[in-house]
């Protein structure tokens, strides 16, 4: 019956743009991927097409392993923070789409972070972590909140002897890793290996990609032709996850004002890099708001606009740049894209589509003694 009420929602779709091209446009996405018209690509950008993700139907069985268990529970445990009150699932809660909604993170004695915090779904495919790339691996990335003063700020030293004094944690690591010590680096491969199973559903961007061609309006099928050429997202938005997993200076760098923040430089010390943040994933959009490095922006028709707009708003001049060496420029990719206000609304309609997960985990018990 829900398959018959989707088909009959999006099959009455009517154009509303005038573009003379829309009708055929459309027909051109109702085939196989591979026939899809070409994006628009700037000259040097290794992309990759548009690939659709398929339902987990090992998930359960991932589930009951005994290193993702145990990871699962240290994850929800707020033992593992100094106060004994913030854990991992503070700042990612599955109800909130792996992040807490917040525009920065909030830590222990109610420290505010800079940035705001991102979502866990897909992080088995990322190849660098945080904003700045200061992790290269999912365990390395794990440590980082347990020891930041303003997250969980726990004397990781301390940590595998608390965890000892739980007596109902012995036989989890025992079950896990043959023996009942407990070390920190069993703590963070147990962390790292739930964390790898936190993945997307598919959406209905998914679903037509496979064929399914029912799952999309015509505006958002419109939507997503806009996104591949006139709005040129694919530049940096592609593959599977729509990420190019690198870093960008998109024209937000506050550059010594309020929100300033030099991003990336501060891993490389590179002054190319004053500013450049990590592209995020577009997955599950609608899932994991407010968006952006410092969570200011919680509308994606006004982030569209910000992108319409080509965010060339701070360029130094010649003169800034030489006597300030750190001054940021903002990304060549970025330029104005001249779209229409109904063009906008197409986008964004096609980005809302791209979420698809609506699972919630249940929180497990937790060994408390």
């Amino acid at each position: 019956m829900v398959g018959v009420m989707i088909v009959c929602l999006y099959s009455f779709d009517q154009a509303w743009t005038t573009d003379p091209a829309y009708e055929q446009i459309i027909d051109g996405y109702k085939k196989p991927i591979s026939q899809w018209p070409k994006p628009t690509i700037d000259q040097g950008v290794a992309w990759e097409e548009m690939t659709s993700i398929k339902r987990d139907t090992a998930y359960f069985t991932t589930q009951d392993k005994p290193e993702v268990i145990l990871g699962k529970m240290l994850f929800f445990d707020p033992k593992l923070s100094k106060s004994q009150q913030i854990s991992c699932s503070s700042c990612h809660d599955p109800e909130m789409g792996w992040t807490d909604r917040r525009q920065v993170a909030l830590g222990h004695d109610h420290l505010e972070g800079r940035r705001n915090t991102p979502s866990l779904y897909n992080i088995a495919d990322r190849k660098v972590f945080f904003w700045d790339g200061r992790a290269n691996s999912i365990e390395e990335q794990a440590v980082g909140p347990l020891t930041a003063h303003n997250e969980m700020a726990m004397n990781i030293a301390e940590l595998p002897e608390r965890l000892s004094q739980v007596k109902g944690y012995l036989p989890l690591f025992e079950s896990a890793y043959g023996s009942p010590e407990i070390t920190n680096e069993k703590i963070i491969r147990a962390i790292a290996a739930f964390q790898r199973t936190i993945k997307s559903q598919p959406s209905r961007v998914d679903h037509f990609i496979d064929g399914k061609y029912n799952y999309l309006t015509d505006q958002e099928i419109y939507g997503m032709h806009l996104f591949r050429t006139k709005g040129r997202c694919m530049n940096c938005h592609f593959g599977k996850d729509l990420t190019d997993d690198s870093f960008h200076n998109i024209g937000l760098t506050y550059y010594k004002r309020f929100y300033e923040d030099l991003g990336r430089y501060k891993v490389t010390n590179n002054p190319d890099d004053v500013g450049k943040f990590k592209t995020p994933s577009l997955r599950d959009l609608n899932n994991t708001r407010p968006w952006m490095h410092n969570g200011l922006f919680d509308d994606l028709q006004g982030i569209v606009n910000l992108y319409n707009s080509g965010m060339h708003m701070i360029d130094p001049t010649q003169e800034q740049k030489l006597q300030d060496p750190l001054y940021p420029v903002t990304d060549s990719l970025m330029k104005p894209l001249k779209l229409t206000r109904d063009e906008v609304k197409a986008i964004v309609s096609f980005l809302e589509a791209l979420s698809g997960s609506r699972f919630k985990m249940d929180r497990p018990d937790f060994p408390r003694e």
